[in-house]
């Protein structure tokens, strides 16, 4: 199975940008369909962004409203979540996940593959 490993967080004040990286290895990364995830303390973890093993479908949570992108690059074995405008309610731990799930959008449930997540704090 491939093994996520996201970079790119950090510390940002609102109105900022970050831009998150998840690297999957794996010789089967390109066959897999790749999300962003995110959990605030004491809250549910959230779907934030999905995009297809070709790139072609993408798909956003309502609260991105139109700040995000999601991107990959299958040559480099590496998906992207370009986060811009960034809003202090952004905050929180964000998780990279894959699927073989092919076909159709995956539900968050079928998202097997994580990553050990990553920091993003956005400052008032």
């Amino acid at each position: 199975q491939v093994q996520p490993v996201e970079s790119g967080g950090g510390l940002v004040q609102a109105g900022g940008s970050l831009r998150l990286s998840c690297a999957a290895s794996g010789r089967r990364y390109s066959s897999y369909a790749m999300g962003w995830f995110r959990q605030a303390p004491g809250k549910e973890r959230d779907f934030v962004a999905a995009i297809s093993w070709s790139g072609g479908y993408k798909y956003y949570a309502d609260f991105v409203e139109g700040r995000f992108t999601i991107s990959r690059n299958n040559a480099a074995n590496t998906a992207y979540l370009q986060m811009d405008n960034l809003k202090p309610e952004d905050t929180g731990t964000y998780y990279c996940a894959a699927t073989s799930i092919s076909g159709r959008r995956p539900a968050d449930g079928e998202f097997d593959s994580w990553g050990q997540g990553m920091q993003v704090t956005v400052g008032t």
